[in-house]
């Protein structure tokens, strides 16, 4: 009997270290660290993982316009796989996402590692105590399968890789404001629902050539709600900095140069528009991370580097659990209860201060390029040479605009309606028609763009505000902003925002002119209210000061329409009131 136990326990020891040490490995590595799974092949891998450990569970949160099913894989020590549980258990959530610029798969392939030494060997275990990690290993799932061995031209691997964007050929990292796309739809009721204390991007980067392997963005701008903004730039970012230095992977800031040509001229951080993942991020008071390994390095070497990224991203979380909670609900709160009567900045442009840093770069020459005529086409040489060189990291508020109380939306602006509710912004409807005192805009010298940007054509515009008492209907949408998402909804119903619904061309229908005068009456019209002295003077300067205007003889005429009663005052009037006050609300 003992004789057959042992047999037993060999046969058993044998099996686990089959298992582990050969079936668990994932198809990056089985290729040797060459290529990367497609979609099927990614799902298997992941269903294995789940029936093998019961920490794992693989759900889905929606379907691509192709009709495939996105994965959102849940990680809990505990077995529990609910928001409540991990709130209840003071846990972090962490969200991490790979593949929404699908080609840019290193995300994927690092976390399926990561998952697989958790729960199948057993390794940094302990990194799921205080953590629940939320993983969507390619959001951009129909960029995922159009995959070729031509789609990034500058990237190093792997062998095969997918597409920028998605099928509707809408980019996935400019649609997190506007929400366009039915990914971010469904991507948006996942962070609604889980409100995850932290959240990482995986990407590669285009640019320059560098001995950098891992590069990284986090606003700490004023951007930021102070909270955040203090625990991202005092306790996250030199930690991450020193374990990766420790890990082989010297960090440096996401390399946008100010000058292409010349690396001394430094890089530009500061504040990017929330149509961005990890800017959203900034505006819903959470700590975002970006995270770009470096086109030409090894996909071995990008994969690896982006691994020990989040590994080092959970080291910490777990020791700053409690501490990271806290600064997200200080943050939620300071929000909800300080920016009403405030102003809050939208738009943000760079300081001349900057902090040099030490930049591990490469030889470079500028020659004449012969093809394209370009005098100054960088040649990079393959010697290395650390740099000193300037990163531009400080902002000034370029926008500002006034917090009301309130806004309200009218009921029949369902587009608009729609993206805030996605957006997870409380919303009340009147129960009554409502007479208020308001600021509306008005809006002048509006260009639109000459070709459509992601599927729109978006406006520039002046803004000019304009106080007037109207009546609100029953039904229209009342939008408090003493709520934690105040700063999303902020930079949508503000015009002066970039990632407004003005400026991205949902309301463009409020500068058409629908009515019009036959210009035989208006003939006779504007003859009336030129007897008025002060209507002439208007006019003639007008004529002698623009001689676009003095050329166009209707649009003489409408002038004088504009001015009279049968013009209609909507045209180019904002229909969203602001609602300064909580007492004019009474």
């Amino acid at each position: 009997m003992k004789r057959y136990a042992g047999i037993l326990l060999m046969m058993v020891v044998f099996s686990c270290t089959k298992t582990t040490d050969e079936d668990w490995r994932t198809y990056y590595e089985k290729s040797n660290y060459m290529e990367t799974p497609r979609y099927e092949e990614t799902l298997r891998y992941l269903e294995r993982l789940e029936k093998a450990s019961r920490w794992i569970k693989v759900t889905y949160f929606g379907v691509s316009p192709e009709g495939r099913k996105m994965p959102l894989v849940i990680v809990d020590k505990s077995g529990k796989f609910t928001p409540e549980s991990a709130r209840s258990q003071n846990k972090v959530v962490l969200l991490v996402q790979a593949g929404i610029h699908a080609g840019e798969i290193d995300g994927k392939d690092a976390m399926l590692m990561l998952l697989r030494n958790m729960a199948i060997h057993q390794q940094h275990t302990e990194l799921l105590d205080r953590v629940t990690i939320l993983f969507m290993p390619f959001f951009n799932i129909d960029g995922h399968e159009r995959a070729s061995a031509y789609n990034r031209f500058n990237q190093n691997g792997p062998k095969e890789m997918g597409w920028r964007v998605t099928s509707q050929n809408l980019n996935l990292n400019r649609d997190y404001v506007k929400a366009d796309a039915p990914e971010m739809r469904d991507w948006l009721k996942v962070f609604n629902q889980w409100l995850p204390d932290m959240f990482i991007d995986c990407h590669v980067t285009d640019g320059a050539d560098y001995r950098h392997a891992v590069t990284y963005a986090m606003d700490v701008t004023q951007n930021v709600a102070e909270p955040v903004r203090t625990w991202s730039r005092d306790t996250y970012l030199p930690y991450m900095q020193k374990a990766m230095a420790d890990s082989g992977f010297p960090l440096s800031p996401y390399v946008y140069l100010i000058d292409s040509k010349n690396i001394t001229s430094g890089i530009i951080g500061g504040s990017a528009p929330p149509r961005f993942s990890t800017e959203y991020c900034a505006i819903q008071n959470r700590p975002g991370l970006l995270i770009e390994t470096h086109m030409f390095k090894d996909y071995k070497t990008r994969v690896t580097g982006t691994y020990q990224m989040i590994l080092h991203t959970l080291e910490l979380l777990n020791k700053e659990a409690e501490t990271l909670r806290k600064v997200n609900r200080d943050a939620d709160e300071e929000t909800a209860t300080s920016l009403i009567g405030k102003k809050l900045p939208v738009s943000f442009a760079l300081t001349q201060q900057y902090d040099l840093i030490e930049f591990k770069g490469f030889n470079y020459r500028v020659v004449p390029s012969e093809v394209s005529g370009d005098p100054k086409m960088i040649v990079w040489e393959n010697v290395p040479i650390d740099y000193k060189i300037p990163y531009f990291n400080y902002v000034k508020d370029s926008d500002v605009v006034d917090i009301p109380y309130a806004y309200i939306v009218p009921k029949q602006w369902t587009n608009l309606i729609d993206v805030l509710a996605a957006q997870g912004i409380v919303m009340e409807r009147l129960t009554q028609n409502k007479k208020l005192p308001v600021t509306l805009y008005r809006f002048s010298n509006v260009k639109w763009a000459e070709k459509p940007f992601e599927g729109r054509i978006t406006l520039d515009c002046d803004v000019t505000p304009a106080p007037d008492t109207l009546e609100f209907k029953e039904g229209d949408y009342v939008i408090r902003m003493n709520q934690r998402a105040a700063r999303v909804a902020a930079f949508l119903l503000e015009p002066r925002s970039g990632d407004s619904f003005v400026r991205w061309g949902f309301m463009n229908a409020i500068f058409e002119q629908k009515e019009y005068g036959e210009d035989y009456k208006l003939e006779i019209l504007a003859r009336e209210m030129l007897q008025d002295s002060t209507m002439r003077r208007e006019y003639e300067n007008q004529v002698k000061s623009n001689p676009v205007f003095a050329g166009d003889y209707y649009a003489r005429l409408n002038w004088f329409y504009q001015r009279s009663p049968y013009w209609d005052k909507t045209v180019n009037r904002y229909p969203i009131g602001k609602v300064m006050k909580k007492e004019d609300w009474k």
